[in-house]
């Protein structure tokens, strides 16, 4: 489901906002991953099986991730696969700036 505004935020995902202290992205969840681990930008994309230069520009946001890709990063990762498509999906459309939130639903 997609709706309006920030006010449907699932909990997780405002949590996470509050947590990093911007709204969740893919790029922010990898870099708190990996910053979490303390571990060199090679050493994470080789856990997710890209190159260094693909994972940094995912980091810093200069590519963004498709839902497939995104459930497969989170199962490498050990992370909900609903949440990261979700954001996954999110950064999608707030890329092309729509003023929507994503949530998913089973």
């Amino acid at each position: 489901m997609i709706t309006k505004g920030s006010k449907n935020k699932p909990t997780v995902v405002k949590f996470l906002d509050e947590l990093i202290g911007e709204e969740a992205s893919i790029a922010s969840e990898l870099w708190a991953y990996r910053t979490g681990e303390d571990w060199s930008q090679e050493k994470m994309a080789k856990k997710l099986g890209i190159s260094r230069v693909h994972y940094s520009q995912l980091e810093n946001g200069k590519k963004f991730l498709s839902p497939e890709r995104a459930a497969a990063f989170a199962k490498k990762l050990g992370y909900s696969e609903k949440l990261f498509v979700q954001i996954s999906l999110q950064d999608q459309i707030t890329r092309a700036k729509i003023p929507y939130r994503v949530i998913l639903s089973a």
